[in-house]
């Protein structure tokens, strides 16, 4: 493995950061005192520095040389709303709120790229640092380029990375096209009549058409979505009822669709209401299904994948370097950076078993300390190879 060796050396710095940070997990929106970290880290490094894009957001410039070519990173900085299970010493001091995802990892990495390439200026052209907030079904993405964030820095491409466990230390993947699944989002409140738990026939209880909702939907995707390996459906919340001798009056199913096609994306949207609707009206109850798109899919650019693996291949070596990876059913809001300019984005190797193999929006999870100089290495190698130095 080639690492930067300036970057070797700053490892303890880059892990107490890293550290620190986790102590003091920022959902989205609300990472003040993460941003503040961020933009007082870059202006001691002699950046220039924008701030308040998406109300937390960052992003530092430099310019090197006299090149016009301009390329940007990004790095996001929010927390999961998680309650955090690990004992170890720098486990999340905020009651329910953790990084569990490794966005305090991929904050200091930039961090760490940042310093080297203001340290050393051995490219030429200019570099843009974006740190962006509310990554978790927050939108952030979108609100920064909402905020101006192509109007004001005019990157020719823009280049995204995010740990994975399972994936060994010194490995990458990714691959060309739709890389990562849009995502979308539904609340079905089904409606019924509630009264008293000993006469449930004086009652209409909307939690059993709500199971059938669930038990269908799960049938639906298994069954008749005509690309079922292009979607994953997940029901993550039920909601109903207040006290075990009470028959509630609404029942509510929260959950998330991922996918790959248009044509299962459609498939679900449309079957959805069908079905919830359906399963009510023989149950004689009401239904209200609200199906949102919120993020699109994550697709690489060809061109700007090749330049990825290039550079992830100069660090560890092209048999280590997976650039037709299959494509994960997880979402990414940089989704909508890369509708605005070609771009990749890639997976790093968080490691597994207990070094790094707690998978993410766990709440054991935790990043892996030692992929931060491999992480910082990387975006330094990108932006190299990317705005290279006339000879």
């Amino acid at each position: 493995m080639k690492l930067v060796e300036p970057i070797l050396g700053l490892h303890d710095q880059l892990t107490a950061w890293r550290h620190d940070i986790h102590q003091h997990p920022e959902t989205g929106f609300e990472e003040h005192r993460t941003s503040q970290i961020v933009a007082d880290r870059l202006g001691e490094f002699g950046i220039e520095v924008d701030r308040g894009m998406a109300t937390t957001g960052v992003v530092g410039t430099l310019q090197v040389g006299k090149s016009g070519c301009t390329i940007a990173l990004r790095a996001d900085l929010d927390a999961l709303n998680l309650q955090e299970l690990n004992t170890f010493e720098h486990r999340s001091r905020i009651e329910g709120k953790m990084h569990g995802c490794g966005h305090d990892g991929h904050t200091v990495m930039l961090l760490g790229a940042a310093w080297h390439l203001a340290k050393t200026r051995k490219f030429d052209g200019t570099v843009h640092f974006i740190f962006q907030p509310a990554e978790e079904a927050g939108n952030g993405g979108l609100t920064m380029i909402e905020d101006g964030l192509f109007e004001k820095f005019h990157p020719e491409a823009i280049f995204g990375m995010h740990n994975f466990p399972g994936l060994e230390v010194g490995k990458f993947a990714t691959c060309s096209g739709a890389f990562m699944a849009s995502m979308d989002v539904f609340d079905i409140t089904v409606e019924g009549v509630g009264g008293h738990g000993a006469f449930p026939d004086k009652a209409r209880s909307p939690i059993l058409p709500a199971c059938a909702i669930v038990s269908a939907l799960n049938e639906y995707v298994g069954s008749q979505v005509p690309t079922p390996d292009d979607l994953v459906m997940s029901v993550a919340q039920i909601e109903s009822g207040d006290a075990v001798n009470v028959i509630p009056r609404t029942a509510r199913i929260k959950g998330t669709v991922r996918s790959l096609s248009d044509t299962a994306q459609d498939a679900m949207e449309a079957a959805m209401p069908r079905i919830a609707n359906g399963i009510c009206a023989a149950y004689g109850v009401g239904c209200i299904v609200d199906y949102k798109r919120h993020y699109p899919r994550l697709v690489n650019d060809r061109g700007q994948t090749e330049v990825a693996g290039k550079a992830a291949s100069a660090l560890v070596g092209r048999e280590n370097v997976d650039i037709e990876a299959p494509p994960a059913m997880a979402s990414d809001d940089f989704a909508w950076m890369l509708l605005e300019k070609p771009g990749s984005y890639i997976f790093i190797g968080n490691g597994s078993g207990e070094n790094g193999g707690c998978f993410v929006h766990n709440p054991n999870y935790d990043f892996n300390d030692a992929i931060l100089p491999l992480g910082a290495s990387y975006w330094v190698e990108l932006v190299q190879q990317q705005l290279p130095i006339a000879s």
